[in-house]
């Protein structure tokens, strides 16, 4: 079960960043080309983008718990693998999920349109770099996790 978790959480990191990449530069070039109407279609893409978001949030919370990985044994913050992904790699990722659902969320209540579009690029684009951040990417020495 853990295998097929970390794999899930792995492999979905992709639609995340996808769905979070197509948001935000859509929501740019909206909010550049001060587009004054939102329409109903406008809320998808930036709506799926937080559905992928928090559901690998919550893979991730629950791989946190099982994942031999987090270790909180004496001298951890030591180690850099471990401080990693007990501390550092969880921080960030709900640092980004909470900007991406404020970001969401206030777009949600504001009237202007461009306003809306300029909300949803900011939090977004601060939660995408937070995510980035805080990959384990392959290329990250000891702490690079696969790409899947």
């Amino acid at each position: 079960m853990l295998n097929g978790l970390q794999h899930a959480h792995s492999g979905l990191r992709w639609l995340v960043l996808i769905f979070l990449l197509l948001a935000i530069v859509t929501s740019f070039q909206k909010w550049k080309a001060n587009k004054q109407e939102y329409l109903n279609s406008d809320k998808k893409l930036p709506l799926f983008a937080l559905i992928f978001t928090h559901t690998q949030f919550l893979l991730g919370l629950i791989l946190y718990f099982m994942s031999p990985k987090v270790q909180f044994v004496e001298g951890m913050m030591k180690d850099t693998y471990l401080r990693f992904y007990a501390v550092e790699h969880i921080s960030m990722m709900v640092l980004a999920v909470v900007a991406i659902t404020i970001g969401y969320s206030r777009a949600k209540r504001l009237d202007d349109a461009p306003a809306r579009y300029k909300t949803q690029f900011m939090f977004y684009l601060i939660g995408l770099v937070l995510m980035l951040a805080g990959i384990p990417w392959p290329f990250r020495e000891a702490l690079g996790a696969g790409w899947f």
